[in-house]
């Protein structure tokens, strides 16, 4: 790669900032294991000028995904469960679940949801991002499940509430991962911060990311923002309205006090720990000598799984409004890049990736043997940013492996 070519993305990240876009970024890439950029650009807030720093800790939300979907399929590997068993016989709760209509009735589950359509999001939950247009949204919110304190308590909520769809049907971004969590704790006997602690973030020696962050790293913890819709400012989230400010306690908001252990979206972590995930990924399981799922398992896991129908049925689905378009799918915790060309964005097929809900993206391409991480805090972003930072990495290939 061309270090003077990787100057556009300083370039882009600095424009970023003083556009007014985000406080401050970091971005990585890695090549052949190797770290060829990693910067940090701006503040940590805008009610921090400190200036953003390489080891600054970043809310991840949906990326914790991947990591719980890796978590799943250690068991996986163990042989703790079939992808064709029922979610029901792990989580006995959801059993009888109906699914509400169209017209507003209620249909009960015409097949048991499974443990593989709980890891690509075709089991029928929801997440609630649309209480003004979908009813089962609405009861999404109104069941407050990030309030409940501990997973058993979450299911025991979520099983009062119908299925958006019927199991397999669509894809339909979910708490899914948040189950998947609870059928880890069941199937390993351990809490699953506890897990994912001793199974994935110790033996890669990703020192950096927690659940809940300690007293003695808090000072690195960024500010999260949202856009002030009057202003078109950048705001501190804490000082959003209600449900989306900080409430002590309550998951994905207090990450001093955490009961509720989030495997869809509680992670906190650095662009350095994620890109030795992402690393171990790309190196098919295994990073420095700890192995933490086997190759096949991987290739398993980065392919698409969507079925066509499925695919169009989630097009333009908010918040992944990737999935189900030209040349883009879902695997098994990770969203899978199958024709670059159709998709419109420079990069290569087979890539995949995932982002977080206040902006945070990654992405491994094993066809050019690249790692990238890129991180903000900014919830609902409407910037470009994972097409920005794409084409700013790949134009700086002096070399392509790309047949």
């Amino acid at each position: 790669m061309s270090s003077v070519q990787l100057q556009r993305l300083s370039q882009l990240a600095s424009k970023y900032v003083a556009e007014g876009r985000v406080p401050g970024i970091v971005n990585l890439v890695m090549r052949n294991g190797k770290i060829v950029h990693l910067e940090a650009v701006g503040n940590r807030g805008v009610d921090d000028e400190t200036p953003m720093q390489l080891d600054d800790l970043f809310r991840i939300y949906s990326m914790t995904k991947p990591i719980t979907s890796v978590a799943a399929m250690q068991l996986y590997e163990e042989g703790k469960f079939q992808l064709s068993d029922p979610v029901t016989k792990f989580v006995p709760e959801l059993h009888g679940l109906n699914v509400l209509n169209d017209d507003g009735t209620l249909s009960p589950v015409e097949r048991e949801m499974t443990m593989h359509q709980l890891l690509m999001h075709t089991a029928g939950f929801s997440y609630g991002f649309h209480p003004y247009r979908d009813p089962v949204d609405r009861l999404y919110v109104a069941a407050d499940l990030t309030n409940a304190p501990d997973l058993e308590g979450f299911v025991s909520k979520l099983a009062e509430l119908p299925l958006r769809s019927q199991p397999g049907e669509i894809y339909h971004y979910s708490v899914a991962v948040d189950v998947t969590g609870l059928v880890i704790e069941r199937l390993s006997g351990l809490p699953l911060d506890e897990y994912i602690d001793s199974k994935i973030l110790k033996p890669l020696q990703m020192n950096d990311t927690f659940f809940e962050v300690p007293s003695t790293k808090r000072e690195r913890f960024v500010q999260n923002h949202f856009i002030n819709p009057d202003t078109g400012s950048l705001v501190n989230v804490d000082y959003a309205p209600a449900p989306y400010g900080y409430r002590k306690g309550v998951a994905l908001s207090d990450y001093f006090d955490v009961s509720l252990i989030s495997g869809g979206a509680g992670l906190v972590s650095t662009a350095l720990d994620y890109a030795r995930f992402a690393e171990m990924l790309r190196r098919g399981g295994s990073l420095d000598g700890a192995r933490i799922l086997g190759p096949k398992s991987i290739g398993f896991m980065t392919r698409n799984h969507l079925s066509e129908d499925s695919m169009h049925a989630a097009w333009e689905q908010m918040p992944t409004p990737d999935i189900g378009r030209p040349g883009f799918g879902f695997g098994l915790g990770f969203g899978v890049v199958t024709d670059a060309a159709a998709l419109g964005v420079l990069g290569s097929d087979g890539e995949y990736n995932w982002g977080g809900a206040a902006g945070t993206i990654f992405w491994v391409d094993p066809v050019e043997e690249l790692v990238v991480v890129s991180l903000i805090q900014l919830m609902q972003s409407p910037w470009p940013l994972r097409a920005d930072v794409q084409v700013a990495v790949y134009q700086a290939l002096t070399e392509s492996y790309e047949d």
